[in-house]
C-alpha cells in the first residue's frame, strides 16, 4: 500500500487533538472550550430554521455573516474570509501564499497544527524557538513565505505586545497570519494591523469566547487581495448553512460573549493566585487557560493523578520545551474549585 500514498504523508505525524473523555462526572479542562452557554439567540435561530432550506446549498461566500463580521471590525466585506473553523483558514494560507520551494514559520512551542499543515503541503518549516521564559526571540536575517504568529500564544497563554507585533510585520517580507484565537480574553489585540498592512491577516474563531466550538467557524480579516486569493482556492461550499446562521446571530450578540469572557477572566485570576500559593509557577495568562509548572510534583505525575480523579488537563510530554508544564482550561467556578481542592489534596499527600 505504501506505493499509493505520498512519501511526505507517510513520513509525517498527524495532528493529535485533545482528548474528548465521556462521562457526566468528568471535569474537562483540556481543550480550551468555553464552559458557558452561547447567546440565547443561537437557540432562537435554530428553532426558526425551516428544514426545507437544508435541501439547498448554502451561500458559498457567506455574505450575511461576512457583513456582521465586517461591521464588528470596521472593515469591508471584501476584507473578510470565513472558513470551516480557523484550521481551514490556516491551511488555505499555506496553499495560497507559499510556493513549493517556500517556507512556513511559527513559534516553538505553539499550536502544533502549523507543523502538520506544512508537512501536508510538503513545504519547509522554519520554527522560531522561544526563549527560556517563552519570550519572543527572532533570529537575525530570518525569512519565510508565511509566518503564523500566535497571539496570545498557545500553549503558553502569554501575549506578545502589539508594539512588537507591529514592528515585526512592518519589516517582514512575507505574509503574517496573526492567530488571535484567544484575543477576546486578552488586554489588547492586533486586528487593526490587518487593515494597515497589505501583508497581514488576523484570524479569529468562535470556538473560544463565543462558546461555539461545535459549529466549526473561523474567519480572518485583511487585505482584499489576500482574501480574494483564499476564496479562489477554498472548497465550493466550505461553511454550511446552520453554521453561517448560528455564527451570524452570535456575533451580533456581543453582550453575551463579553459577559462569558469576563466570568472566565475573573475565574482565571482566582485560579492563578491559588496555584501560585500552592507552589506552582504560573505564566501571566491572556487566554482562557493557564500554563503552569508544578515545582513540588512532576507535571506528568500530576496529570496522571488528576486523571484518576476524573479531572482532565493537557500535558505536552513529547517535547523537551513543554514536558514540565500543564495547560489548564478555565472552566466554571465550581469546576475550578473542585480542581483546586484535588490539587491541594494531591500536593499535601505527595
Amino acid at each position: 500500500m505504501s506505493d499509493l500514498i505520498r512519501k511526505s504523508v507517510q513520513a509525517m505525524a498527524g495532528y493529535v487533538p485533545g482528548e474528548q473523555p465521556k462521562g457526566e462526572d468528568i471535569v474537562k479542562l483540556n481543550t480550551n472550550e468555553n464552559p458557558y452557554l452561547p447567546s440565547a439567540d443561537v437557540q432562537d435561530i435554530l428553532s426558526m430554521i425551516d428544514v426545507a432550506v437544508l435541501s439547498r446549498y448554502p451561500d458559498p461566500v457567506c455574505i450575511e455573516l461576512r457583513k456582521a463580521i465586517a461591521e464588528l471590525h470596521g472593515c469591508e466585506v471584501e476584507n473578510v474570509f470565513v472558513g470551516n473553523g480557523s484550521d481551514e483558514v490556516l491551511a488555505l494560507c499555506i496553499r495560497a501564499f507559499v510556493e513549493r520551494d517556500g517556507s512556513v514559520g511559527f513559534f516553538d512551542p505553539s499550536y502544533s497544527l502549523y507543523s502538520v499543515l506544512a508537512d501536508i503541503e510538503d513545504v519547509e518549516k522554519k520554527p522560531v524557538v522561544l526563549g527560556p521564559a517563552f519570550q519572543w526571540q527572532m533570529p537575525d536575517d530570518y525569512a519565510s513565505s508565511l509566518f503564523f504568529l500566535t497571539n496570545p500564544n498557545a500553549p503558553t497563554s502569554m501575549q506578545f505586545s502589539k508594539a512588537n507585533v507591529g514592528a515585526f510585520v512592518k519589516d517582514f517580507k512575507g505574509v503574517v497570519l496573526v492567530d488571535e484565537a484567544y484575543a477576546d480574553f486578552a488586554a489588547e489585540n492586533c486586528m487593526d494591523l490587518a487593515l494597515q498592512h497589505d501583508n497581514v491577516l488576523v484570524a479569529r474563531t468562535l470556538s473560544k469566547a463565543y462558546s461555539l466550538a461545535g459549529i466549526r467557524l473561523g474567519y480572518c480579516v485583511g487585505n482584499a487581495d489576500l482574501i480574494g486569493a483564499m476564496y479562489k482556492i477554498k472548497d465550493s461550499y466550505n461553511v454550511n448553512y446552520l453554521t453561517q446562521e448560528v455564527a451570524r446571530v452570535a456575533i451580533l450578540d456581543q453582550d453575551t460573549m463579553k459577559a462569558n469572557v469576563q466570568a472566565i477572566v475573573e475565574t482565571r485570576k482566582i485560579t492563578a493566585e491559588k496555584l501560585s500559593e500552592l507552589g506552582f509557577e504560573v505564566a501571566e495568562s491572556q487566554s482562557n487557560f493557564l500554563w503552569v509548572k508544578p515545582l513540588d510534583f512532576s507535571a506528568k505525575g500530576l496529570f496522571e493523578e488528576l486523571r484518576k480523579k476524573n479531572i482532565v488537563v493537557r500535558y505536552f510530554g513529547n517535547d523537551e520545551l513543554t514536558k514540565d508544564y500543564l495547560r489548564i482550561t478555565i472552566g466554571t467556578a465550581p469546576e475550578m474549585f473542585k480542581f483546586l481542592d484535588v490539587v491541594e489534596e494531591l500536593m499535601r499527600d505527595a
